[in-house]
């Protein structure tokens, strides 16, 4: 697609430097219908992204390290495209990935958790303290089991 572009554009390279995702995975991101094919400069036939592009991958990027597949992001932002008539599909879609960080900030406390009860654990065994340290063997041990997905 060629078009003439108004207003402010970016390279392809501008456009990975400041959404993070690289310039490989703009190009399949496109190929797949995750976006729409990006117009390409007259002269050149490099792609040019206009500052709407630019928007919709910051938000397409935030998706992407959300954990949300590719499948997910290309249906989000078809039913984007759609307004209010897909609000409750957009609404289902987010809320379960919503769901799906909080499960995941629930085992990164639990992980976190445990890797300062083995910090405690070491200091408790340089200092000598055999009883200390076996107490907080059993309470890193017990941790692990909650680190089993919820539900």
């Amino acid at each position: 697609m060629t078009a003439d572009i108004g207003g402010r554009t970016h390279t392809i390279k501008e456009v990975a430097a400041l959404t993070g995702l690289p310039a490989s995975t703009l190009r399949y991101y496109e190929s797949i219908g995750v976006i729409a094919p990006v117009a390409r400069g007259e002269s050149s036939g490099h792609r040019v992204y206009t500052d709407a592009d630019m928007n919709l991958l910051i938000g397409v990027a935030c998706l992407a390290a959300t954990g949300m597949s590719v499948s997910e992001m290309r249906h989000y932002v078809e039913n984007g495209k759609l307004g209010a008539a897909a609000a409750e599909q957009q609404i289902a879609l987010l809320s379960e990935r919503a769901e799906h960080l909080a499960e995941e900030a629930r085992l990164m406390r639990i992980r976190r958790k445990y890797v300062n009860l083995k910090i405690d654990y070491w200091h408790a065994v340089a200092a000598g303290d055999d009883a200390g340290a076996e107490r907080l063997a059993e309470d890193a041990r017990s941790l692990v089991k909650q680190l089993k997905p919820a539900g």
